[in-house]
């Protein structure tokens, strides 16, 4: 109980209340005047050599687990990646007992360090080596995310939740933009982000801010904040990489876009004490803007079947529609910095990586 009153004592849960509910409803306002893009059909998924490879992260619960559930009954050869390998085989079951057929391949992977994901990349770039397969993907969609009520680091030194929302994003798509490129057919990036980026009015891109140290320093952590500023991160590296691979390939061969799926029953809120998200299921139900996870993932599917020229866009409220984010996600100077900020990061983690592996190695020898 005392849990519970501490927390709605504190300005972050009232941020959550007040302003995450009015950027929520300003985005069903902007989904009046929506302008709609219309996916080809949701069968089969499009014809290539091999059945096209898609790797969904977060893919152990919510909107990850349904979406592989979707993209596996269209033809796709779904690679999970999650932190547990109990629920990875869980999911995985539960996929195969409504469809026999489906093709899987799950890897555990803590999504909040860079040397967890350099050691997928390498496993999947064996896997799909072993298995004959084209070294390829054709779609990557980055749906991980935590909202984590107290501070803590990743052992590269980073906000967990800031790692896990924004940078595991940049770093992956970092990593695997050679296999998109190496696909036969048009490629695409889809990352999952969230209204709460509207709630932002100014931000800095520094380092500090960008690895989330700066937040230690604070008295109280304030998770809100933290929470919209990895989502509005993800929006302005969507825009940027749109930008970056329509200079560097005049097809786009490769695009991105930006998903909002609305406020989605999942397991998100498990670090708010019970009664409280109990309270806001409760009120979100009655106002009819809670969804299922299968009803969620509309705006991913639209994005994964949504024409090849298509990119650069935001996709919310199912139907095809896309609308348009908050102004400062459309800040191409914020963006470019953010970018160069994420790219030290990532150089600064590969050096590091490379230099435990030395040690380790003289050490061993």
């Amino acid at each position: 109980m005392k849990e519970a009153l501490d927390f709605v004592l504190s300005m972050e849960f009232w941020r959550m209340g007040l302003r995450w509910t009015l950027s929520l409803l300003i985005s069903y306002w902007h989904l009046l005047f929506a302008s709609t893009t219309t996916p080809p059909s949701r069968s089969p998924a499009p014809s290539s050599p091999s059945r096209p490879v898609c790797i969904i992260t977060g893919a152990t619960s919510g909107l990850g687990a349904a979406a592989a559930h979707a993209l596996s009954a269209r033809g796709f050869f779904v690679v999970l990646v999650g932190r547990s390998s109990r629920l990875l085989e869980k999911t995985m079951m539960e996929i195969k007992r409504k469809n026999e057929s489906a093709q899987l391949k799950d890897f555990e992977v803590d999504l909040s360090s860079f040397q967890s994901i350099l050691l997928f990349k390498a496993s999947l770039q064996q896997w799909l080596s072993d298995s004959q397969m084209h070294s390829s993907i054709q779609l990557l969609i980055n749906n991980a995310g935590i909202l984590a009520t107290s501070s803590r680091f990743t052992s590269e030194g980073y906000d967990q939740m800031m790692a896990t929302n924004y940078l595991s994003a940049f770093f992956l798509s970092k990593l695997l933009l050679p296999f998109l490129r190496n696909s036969s057919i048009p490629s695409r990036i889809v990352n999952v982000t969230s209204f709460t980026h509207r709630s932002v009015s100014n931000i800095q891109v520094d380092k500090e801010t960008v690895s989330g140290k700066c937040f230690s320093r604070l008295k109280r952590y304030p998770y809100a904040h933290v929470y919209e500023y990895s989502k509005l991160f993800l929006l302005l590296f969507s825009y940027e990489l749109h930008r970056q691979l329509g200079l560097m390939d005049i097809s786009r061969h490769v695009s991105v876009l930006a998903v909002d799926p609305g406020v989605v029953e999942t397991n998100i809120l498990r670090e708010v004490p019970p009664c409280l998200s109990s309270l806001a299921g409760k009120v979100l139900r009655s106002l009819w803007l809670l969804q299922s996870p299968e009803v969620g993932i509309s705006s991913i599917l639209d994005a994964a079947f949504a024409p090849p020229e298509t990119s650069g866009v935001y996709f919310f409220g199912g139907k095809g529609n896309t609308v348009s984010s908050s102004m400062l996600s459309y800040d191409a100077k914020l963006a470019q910095e953010l970018w160069s900020t994420s790219s030290d990061l990532f150089l600064e983690s590969q050096l590091a990586f490379k230099e435990t592996s030395t040690s380790v190695s003289n050490f061993v020898s």
